[in-house]
This record gives C-alpha cells, structure tokens and sequence, in this order.
C-alpha cells in the first residue's frame, strides 16, 4: 500500500541495522545463559551475519562440533517496544473519536492485536517452542526446513538453533531458476501455508524474504517463529470455504463467507459491498504468480468492508499478511506458476482430511454426549410444551415492532390532534369575542379576542415547527 521507496526503505529493517556493540553483547548473553560466549562455543563470530529490530544472529559453533545461528536481543529493545506501542494506542484512541474512517477499520482492536503479537514476539523462549511445533507441523514436506533450537543455550533473550546453509529466496540467480525446478519447492511452501492456516490454526506469521531461505541442498528454511498466528477452528473452517471461493473465482461464495465471519448492522451497504467483492474476485481470474496477489486481494476487500459499514475480524488481517508475503516468495521462485492450481487441489485434499478428522473418537464421543443431554431433556420440555397448550397459556413471543417507540408515537398523535382542538376553539371563540365592544382594547380590538388569537398562531407555529423538524429526526432515528 505504499509507495516503492518507503517500501526500500522499511525492507532495511529486516536484517540491516546497526549492530549492537560486542561488550552489550557478551554481557546480556553472560547474564542470560549463565556462562560467557568463549566458554559455550569454541568458536563464535563477532561481525553478526545480520542485525534486525529486535536483535542480531551471531554464527557459532558447538564444542561437539555443530554450527548454529545465535540470536541475541537488542538491549531495552522491550521498553523501546513498550513505548511505540502505547503512542500507537494513544493515537488510536484520538482517531477513533475523532474520525469516522478510523472506527470504520476498527484501528483500536488492530494496535491491540499488533500489541500482543509484538510482545509475543519478544520472548525468545516462546519462539524457540513454534520452531518445535512447526517442525513436527511440517514434516510431511520434504522441500521444507525449519531449523531446531539449541534449548540449552535458549533464554528469553537468546535462542540457539541450527544453522542454515543458504541464502535469501530474493537472492536466487535467474540462472539458478533456470537450471533447477523450483516448483516442487512452490508446491510445498503453499501446500504447506494452507495447512498451517486451515488444518493447525497455527502459522508461520512473518514470510518476508528475511525469513525465507533457500538451502545448498535446494530446500526452503522457514526463519524467525517469533511472529505467529493463531486460528480458531471454526475461522479456520470458513477460511477453508473462503480460499476454495476463490481458487474458483466465485464471487458469490466469497461474499457469503465474509459476511458470516463479519459484523454488521441495518446501516450496512451489502449490495455495494458485493458488488465490488464480484469484480475483485473476477479481475484475479487467471493471473500467473507475477501477478498473483492474493494477499493484496484480503486486505482490499477488507477496505471494501470498512466503507460499506463491514467490521471485518483482525485474524482475516494476519492472514492477508501472511499471504501477501508469500506471494511475493512464489514471484521471486517461480514468475509463471499457477498457484490457483495449486491451491484448488490442495484445499480439496484439507477439506477430506477435515472430514476425516471429524470422524475421530473423541469427536464422536462428544456427539453423543449432546445427543444424549437432548434425549434426556426433550420429554421434559415436550411434556411442558403439551401442557401449556391444553391450558390455553402457550405463548410465542414475537419481536416484530419495537413497542415503546409505537406507544411513543400513537402518544404524539394523540396529542397533535388534541391541540388542533384546542387551537381550533381559541380561534373560533376569539372570532366570536372580536364582536363584542370593550373598554379594553389591543390595536383597537377587544383585548382578550387579540390575545386568543396570537396564543392559537404560537401553538400552530410550535406543531408545524414538531412536523418539520422533530418528525424528521425521529424517522432518522429508526
């Protein structure tokens, strides 16, 4: 969403940051680990093989003989975070009272998922774990690779994994893409996403090319797991529908699950709103990996929502990250890769494997014991439903109208009509006074005749003024 150059810029911040000076270094991982960096390994490099926002990856090597990857944290790294967030929310908070296109967007729940997953993200010790669980996720994919850690010289600052031979999926040669078939890599890497999102509810959250290498020996290393995402089950289901609408390019599909999973209210343009989902769907139809940006897609369909009164949930954001860098991974591997094939199959063999999981013991045995809470309490409630019927006291309730505002009405009306009367008989008995001399006199009429008459024309000006104005605002609003 922004331009080319702020993009260059912010890209730096993925592995090209001042680094942080050795003697910090050796002391934060001193205190962290226990033991210094000349004890632990017998060999470790100085010059970081790159240095992130929140830390640097050292290159090292294990008395037994094993090279790893050392990632130290920045110092105060967590206050600084600590800091920009609570700006962040503060400048939430001033745009959501103070614009009707920020409460559109819900920017408050997004600084606060961004909060969370951030903060998340700074605990090493929970990274090294989703290296772990990816790990065991993944290993059905023989083109795929994630590095394990090291837990004897992980802390909440420090992990330690395996290092990996290789370099950024943005570096390949076009010889090399030439010269090798990467697609069985492209394969994998969706296949894999799709399962992470749809099957786990637990994903790889941050694929930038930082984070995505491609090995000597022609597989994809998955870095950094300190950004992950987490789906519900039942999200994880309606993605499912969500990513086969549009793998087929139905519009209509599309439309209907992102209204199911979305929040709304009566002020909500939905014909507007499927409308532009149709021609977003169709002007994706076709396109090769160069083009294919299906990220891109979520994220403005989720603009859509915003101006049509469509709350959107935050996950559906994460997920759009999640697929707008992988876009950019498959353009970089393979340009003319068909990755709506691809993902037509694969979603095809989750939905089997969503069917077969279903059937597993333990979810049948919570069927039954649903079944068997209704078998027990319908002749309950059936018995009760019979009697209030044979004594005439069964009674449905039927939300239709809105009573309060019906009587508040009909009062209204009632009172209108009652001071038409009234206004009607000050005018007709002022008429009749009018013809009656008197030594009290208002422009030289009879002075209580005048005076009926302008109490009638302030109570006619009072119920035209409530017409034209109070009425107007009433039907506003319903």
């Amino acid at each position: 969403m922004l331009p080319n150059a702020y993009l260059e810029a912010l890209s730096q911040l993925q592995d090209d940051v001042d680094p942080i000076p050795n003697a910090d270094l050796h002391k934060i991982f001193e205190e962290e680990v226990g033991i210094r960096i000349s004890k632990a390994f017998i060999e470790f490099e100085e010059q970081p093989l790159a240095s992130a926002s929140i830390g640097q990856v050292h290159i090292a090597t294990l008395h037994s003989g094993k090279k790893v990857a050392v990632k130290i944290q920045r110092p105060q790294i967590r206050e600084q975070f600590l800091a920009d967030l609570d700006t962040l929310q503060e400048i939430a908070v001033w745009v959501t009272n103070n614009s009707k296109e920020a409460r559109k967007y819900n920017v408050s729940n997004v600084i606060e998922e961004l909060r969370y997953t951030l903060l998340q993200e700074l605990d090493y010790t929970l990274e090294a774990q989703n290296l772990l669980t990816l790990k065991e996720n993944l290993k059905k994919f023989t083109h795929l690779y994630v590095p394990e850690p090291i837990l004897d010289y992980s802390t909440s600052k420090i992990l330690t994994m395996e290092f990996v031979e290789g370099k950024k999926v943005t570096k390949i040669s076009p010889l090399r893409r030439i010269e090798e078939q990467l697609d069985p890599l492209v394969d994998d890497l969706i296949e894999a996403y799709l399962k992470q999102i749809i099957i786990d509810g637990f994903a790889h959250a941050d694929p930038h090319p930082g984070n995505i290498y491609i090995t000597n020996d022609n597989k994809l290393a998955l870095m950094d797991l300190g950004m992950v995402a987490r789906f519900p089950k039942e999200l994880q289901d309606q993605i499912l529908q969500l990513m086969i609408g549009l793998s087929n390019y139905n519009s209509e599909q599309v439309n209907n699950v992102l209204l199911t999973i979305s929040t709304y209210d009566a002020t909500a343009d939905l014909e507007n709103f499927k409308k532009k989902i149709g021609r977003l769907v169709l002007e994706n139809q076709n396109q090769k990996a160069a083009n294919m940006q299906t990220g891109r897609l979520i994220i403005q369909m989720n603009r859509i929502a915003a101006q049509n009164g469509i709350q959107i949930p935050i996950a559906l954001n994460m997920l759009a990250k999640i697929l707008l860098n992988m876009d950019q991974i498959v353009a970089v591997l393979s340009p003319q890769y068909d990755a709506n094939t691809t993902i037509k199959n694969y979603v095809h063999q989750l939905m089997h494997s969503k069917m077969i999981n279903e059937l597993k013991p333990e979810n049948l045995f919570n069927v039954v014991l649903e079944t068997k809470k209704l078998t027990e309490k319908m002749p309950e409630r059936l018995n009760s439903i019979f009697e209030n019927l044979a004594t005439n006291n069964f009674k449905i309730k039927v939300d239709a109208i809105d009573e309060d505002r019906f009587t508040d009405a009909f009062q209204k009306v009632a009172n209108r009509i009652t001071l038409g009367i009234i206004i009607a008989s000050m005018i007709i008995g002022a008429a009749l006074l009018i013809q009656i001399p008197t030594s009290w006199t208002i422009f030289g009429y009879p002075g209580l005749a005048i005076i009926l008459f302008l109490i009638a024309a302030l109570l006619g000006f009072y119920i035209i003024y409530t017409i034209l104005v109070k009425d107007k605002n009433f039907k506003n609003d319903k």
